[in-house]
């Protein structure tokens, strides 16, 4: 029944990590979004940061305790194992920290902003956006990938 529990709770947090990790990664392989024109981007980010206000929380916290849950329940499955999905648990909430103490004020930010007359400086603003997004979507990436790893190896014995 155990192995049961583990597999669902790692499994669930596979597919959220998985989702978010990919929806980060989609961001970083539209270099379209860098270049467009103060107005448009403006608008653009306040629609997405509505969007992802709503469904961040969610997503992450679920993950977060289903990762939490694999973690307790891979202590028994070898080292290797736990420690991969200890290194995801690591991963995400390093992940939810940066997002909430440095991507998180510069959407609030660029949500004050009115999208027809953006600030001065709003490039710059932008590409520090840009850059923690690019640490942030690593991390994810690792996260799940360190997640994929300890599922084949727990498959594979350990």
């Amino acid at each position: 029944m155990r192995i049961v529990l583990l597999e669902v709770a790692r499994t669930g947090a596979t597919l959220l990590l998985g989702l978010f990790a990919g929806g980060l990664v989609f961001t970083v392989l539209a270099p379209s979004l860098r270049s467009l024109p103060g107005s448009a981007y403006v608008r653009y980010w306040q629609a997405l940061n509505t969007d992802y206000r709503r469904a961040m929380p969610v997503l992450l916290l679920t993950c977060l305790v289903l990762l939490l849950a694999t973690c307790v329940m891979s202590y028994s499955r070898g080292q290797l194992v736990f420690w991969l999905a200890v290194t995801a648990a690591l991963l995400l909430v390093a992940t939810i920290v940066l997002t909430l103490t440095a991507l998180d004020p510069l959407n609030q930010l660029a949500d004050s902003w009115d999208a027809d007359q953006p600030p001065a400086g709003w490039a710059d603003v932008r590409l520090r956006w840009w850059t923690l997004h690019l640490v942030r979507t690593a991390m994810a990436t690792v996260a799940f990938v360190a997640l994929l790893i300890a599922q084949v190896a727990d498959r594979a014995g350990g």
